[in-house]
This record gives C-alpha cells, structure tokens and sequence, in this order.
C-alpha cells in the first residue's frame, strides 16, 4: 500500500482503536460495580489488547531492533504490573490514554507532511508525447526520457521539467516559487514539472530525467528535513535510553526496599513501585522536540522556505549577523537602463536606435539590456549595418547608414572625448555606482546610457525586518568600491566589502563568525558556494535553479529576502516551545514522582497527570502550523 495511504488509514486506525478501549474500560467498570467481575476482566482485556497492540508492537520490534529499551515498554510493564496487582481499571485506562496520545502523534505527523502530500498530488501521471512523425500517444511520465517531445495544452500541468521548443504561453509557477503573477514563456524558456500552462499550446523537450526534475528535489529536501533530526532531538533520544534503564533499576528496588525499610504493606510496594513506573516514565519529553520540529519545517515549507533539516531550523533561531551577495540576491541580477544622455542635434529616440542597432549583434549583458530598453521605449524598428563587428572587452562598433558608429567603454571611443561630454557628467554617474555606455559617430561622442543592477523592490523591506530581529547585515560583493557602495547605501546594509573574490568571502565570515558566532550567508548558490559552506547557515535564493537546493542549508523559494526575518522568528519561536516543553514535563515528572513517595497520589491520577502531560506537549508543538508573529 502507498506509505501517504496508509498515514492517513493509520491514523483513523489508531483513534478507532483508542476509543473502542475507552468504551470497554466504561463497559467494564459499570459490570464491576454490579458483581460481574468476570465478564469485567474480559471487557479489560479487549480494551488492553486493541488499545495497546500499536504500541505494544512498536515498543517490542524497536527494542529489538535498537537493543535498548524505551518508554513504550515501560508503558506495557506498568499496565501489565497494575493488572496483576488488582488494578485492572487504572492498568486500561494508563493503556487508553497511551494510545490516545499515540493516536495524536500520528495525527501531527501527518499534519506536518500534509504540504508534501499536497506537492505530490500537483505531479502529473501522464503526458502527451509526441514522436517523430507527430503522433501524439498519452504515455505515463515515468516512461519519458531526454530528448522526448511533449505537448501540454492551455490549463494542463507541465509532466516534467523542459525547454519550450514550440509556442508561447504565460506559466503559473506558484508550485514551485510561491510566485502568484504568471511567468511569461516562450521559445527556449525552462518549464518546471509542476506548474501550470495557462495561456497557449505549447511543444516542450524533456532535460531532465523524472528523478531529477527540480519538482521532485524540493520535495526530497523537505522529506530529508522532516526525517533529519536536530541536536535537541538527538539529546533527548540519547537521555531517553539512559533514563529508561535507572526507571527500570529504581523501580526494581522500589518492589522490595520499602516494605522493609518503610514498614510498607507488600501490596502498598508494589503498587507505588506501578505507580512509579507510569509517571517517571518520559513520554512528555519524548514528544518535546520532533512534533515542533517537524511543524516548524512544514510551516517553512507553505511559505517557500525549505530547511535541509531541523539542525538549521534550530541553529538559525542564534543568528546574530547575515552576509548577503549583492548580484541577484540584493539587487534583481540584470543590469537595467537608467540614464540616457544624447548630444543636441540627435533626439531620445534616433539616438537609442542607432545605439541598439550597433548593440543588437552583440552577446554581451550590457548591450542586450540596451536593445530591450530602446524596443520597449523608442517604438522604431532597428537599421541593419551595412558591416558590424563586436571586439571582446571593449564594444562594438557597425557602419550605419554610410557613418561608423562604436559603442562601448571610454577607452573605446574616446577618452578624452567622453571625459568632456556634457561637462564631465560621466564622473557624477559613475560615483552613483552606475555603469556607463558610450556612443560615437563621426561627429564625436553622440551620447552615453548608464545601466545599473537595481535594489529589488523587496530589498529595503528584508533588510529592516533582519535588523529588527536583531540581525546586522553586511554586503559582499566583486563589484568596485563605487558601486558597491551605492547598492549599500541603497539598501541600508550595516557594512559592505567590495572587490569580493571568492576566496575573500570566506575570509569575510571566518571574520564575522569571530565576532558574531552564528552567521549566514545568502547566494545563489553557484560562486557563493565556498562562502555558503564556510557560513553557519547557508541560505540561496531559490530561483528555480538545481545548484541552490544542492548546496545551501536554507532555500528561498520565492526569492524573497523578507522570508529571512520569518524563518528567524519561526526558529525562535520553535526553540521557545521546544524549552517550554522540556521544563514543563521534567517539572511534571518530578511532581509526580514525589507526590508518589509521599503516597498522596493514586495510580489514576499519576495516568492522567503523565499522560495528559504529553498530550499538552504535542498540542504545544502544533503551534507552530500557524503564521509566526513578532
């Protein structure tokens, strides 16, 4: 059976089970008040076979597979002790409460892979191929391999992750970035498995094996976060094995000591040996840590923030300094135009067509943002050179309409030339921390276009909610002094470093680490790398790209700075529960345990007060499902 099926089943099993022992224990005890002891035994039976089996199996194959003994045992022996001495009542209802709160357990793990079942029911099962001679045939997408033609019509989701070969269309990427405005695609253009085809009929090749569709990594990353424990979890396993055998040692002497030491009647020993069994047991403090974490990773999940596990949910909650790449982290990662300056005889518009038909041949990012800005803005169409040639590292240069035209850096162009247009302005431009474009025709420097990597809108918005998490914010970067500190100022970082090779990033937070302790670092996950594993926590901008969600530690799906600050405060939130619940059930722990060697609690009580106990942790982790508040 699927294992999400059987999750679900299992936890309407385990709630049946749960409330069918109840409704025997209440049948029993009604038929033990009125002299029908026998058939009251036999309702207590049933109520402790079909109330205590799940966890009476998982208790046993565990013990044997780990060698050590864990709380489910403790349960059975103190249910199986009460029964023995008398105390059929209490023994069926420790054993109704116990598997109450397994049910409970389940329930919250299903709740936290909800998100992942959720992802999984969005994957297609089948897809349109298309062969060679343009038969179409629905075949399953596992069958689909490189290389083969799909066709995804208007409305139907992407099978796999493609190039579009054929059409246009506007995507819905939601699924996978979080993103709600569709993306617009066209030929040559990645689609995502996933994601929906809204618009138009498109034809797509098939990159990627189904394996290893970026789809199918997301929802890997967060079922390794889920199964990935953190250091408080391990801690707690590790005291769990060690507490459950001095419970044990204690409870042995327990049987035998007091009646000798104490004057205590042998059936007052044992059963305050029982009731010691029940309350030392740690239940509560097993169920303190993995429900809140594994909520936790789930609530990051929904929002588009992916945790490769609860270690770097849990370490974030410290952070106390970030370092943020500038290049399509900070800024949008494309340079786009923000100045035009043109000599007195030309026009706006003449100007940016000949400047984008010199521009137009070259591959270089500079100029193709010069070609889009002229397209969107000049509405004339381009001239095409009579003789065009693009010299690597300095420009390009055409002949147009009879007059050569060279378009590039200064040097280029001119020097001196461009050093003198319109009274040294490119010197003020270039302070801004903007690139310049020059242009010349065989009247001299005809104009200049300056570019610049804006701030995303998103930016200034991420940087105040970090510092008002208490987070300092420092910008590294490869860019020149100049830009770098425009973009900083712009952002309103803390600090900056300029001139940033790779091996420099790394010197930068080995330095920040000395200073701060817990620090991380956001890239894209490509040159970022050595800085994003040096880092305390590595953080990338999702941007749909393999590399980030292989190397970093957190994910941003949506490519939202401002989820930074959320996931701070989730992890602060869920390392303040996860302490709440510690306290809390050592503190309820220590109250029954003494309320026992004082004799002025009962084996009911001491069942309802452990129990309960767990419950309310469990209930505590469930918390974090919802949205975080400062």
């Amino acid at each position: 059976m699927d294992t999400s099926i059987w999750s679900k089943w299992r936890e309407h099993i385990e709630l049946i089970a749960a409330l069918l022992s109840g409704l025997f224990i209440l049948l029993g005890w009604i038929l033990s008040k009125n002299e029908f002891g026998t058939i009251s035994i036999l309702l207590y039976l049933l109520a402790f076979a079909i109330g205590g089996y799940a966890k009476a199996k998982e208790g046993i194959t565990d013990t044997i597979e780990t060698k050590r003994l864990n709380v489910e045992i403790l349960m059975i022996l103190a249910a199986v002790g009460s029964a023995i001495i008398g105390y059929w009542t209490e023994g069926a209802i420790l054993i109704f409460i116990f598997s109450l709160s397994g049910a409970l357990e389940t329930y919250t793990m299903n709740k936290s892979h909800k998100e992942i079942s959720a992802l999984m029911d969005l994957q297609p099962e089948e897809a349109l191929l298309i062969d060679h001679e343009g038969n179409e045939t629905i075949v399953k997408v596992a069958d689909l391999t490189l290389g083969d033609h799909i066709l995804i019509k208007a409305g139907e989701r992407v099978p796999s992750d493609g190039t579009i070969i054929q059409g246009t269309t506007n995507i819905d990427e939601a699924a996978i970035t979080g993103e709600s405005i569709p993306v617009s695609k066209q030929v040559n253009d990645e689609v995502f498995a996933g994601t929906v085809n809204l618009r138009g009929t498109i034809t797509v090749e098939i990159t990627k094996p189904q394996e290893e569709t970026l789809f199918q990594k997301i929802i890997q990353l967060v079922q390794s976060a889920q199964s990935e424990k953190s250091p408080s979890q391990l801690f707690i396993e590790r005291f769990e094995g060690t507490y459950v055998n001095i419970v044990l040692i204690v409870v042995g002497l327990m049987l035998f000591l007091p009646h000798f030491l104490l004057g205590w009647t042998w059936n007052e020993t044992i059963y305050r040996a029982m009731v010691l069994l029940v309350v030392a047991s740690p239940c509560a403090l097993a169920a303190s840590v993995m429900p809140a974490t594994l909520s936790a990773i789930s609530n990051g999940a929904r929002r588009g923030i992916l945790f490769k596990g609860g270690v770097h949910l849990e370490n974030l909650g410290n952070l106390k300094a970030i370092a943020l790449d500038k290049t399509g982290t900070l800024t949008k990662g494309k340079p786009e135009v923000t100045d035009v300056l043109f000599r007195d005889d030309l026009t706006e518009e003449g100007f940016l067509q000949f400047v984008a038909s010199v521009e137009k041949y070259s591959n270089h990012p500079l100029a193709q943002s010069i070609v889009k800005y002229a397209s969107e803005n000049s509405g004339l169409s381009l001239i095409k050179p009579e003789s065009s040639e693009d010299i690597s590292g300095f420009g390009a240069k055409a002949i147009l309409q009879g007059v050569e035209w060279k378009v590039g850096k200064a040097d280029f162009v001119g020097a001196d030339a461009a050093a003198e247009f319109q009274n040294g302005i490119a010197n003020q431009l270039a302070e801004e921390g903007k690139t310049i474009v020059f242009a010349s025709d065989d009247k001299g420097i005809a104009g200049l276009i300056t570019l610049k990597d804006t701030v995303r809108p998103e930016t200034l918005e991420a940087i105040e909610k970090l510092k008002s998490v208490g987070v300092h914010t420092f910008m590294l970067t490869g860019d020149g002094k100049a830009t770098a500190q425009a973009i900083a100022r712009e952002s309103r970082v803390d600090g900056f470093v300029a001139e940033c090779l790779p091996e420099t990033k790394v010197e930068e937070l080995k330095k920040l680490k000395e200073k701060y302790g817990t620090v991380a670092m956001v890239g894209d996950g490509i040159n970022d790398a050595p800085a994003l594993a040096t880092a305390s926590i590595g953080i990338a901008m999702g941007e749909g790209t393999d590399v980030a969600l292989e190397t970093a530690d957190v994910v941003l799906m949506k490519n939202n700075l401002s989820l930074i600050a959320e996931a701070v405060l989730l992890s602060r939130k869920m390392n303040k529960i996860i302490k709440q619940n510690v306290i809390f059930s050592i503190t309820v722990i220590m109250l029954l345990v003494c309320s026992n060697f004082l004799q002025t609690i009962n084996l009911p009580l001491g069942v309802i007060g452990h129990e309960g106990s767990t419950i309310l942790v469990i209930l505590n982790g469930l918390r974090l499902l919802k949205t975080i508040k400062e």
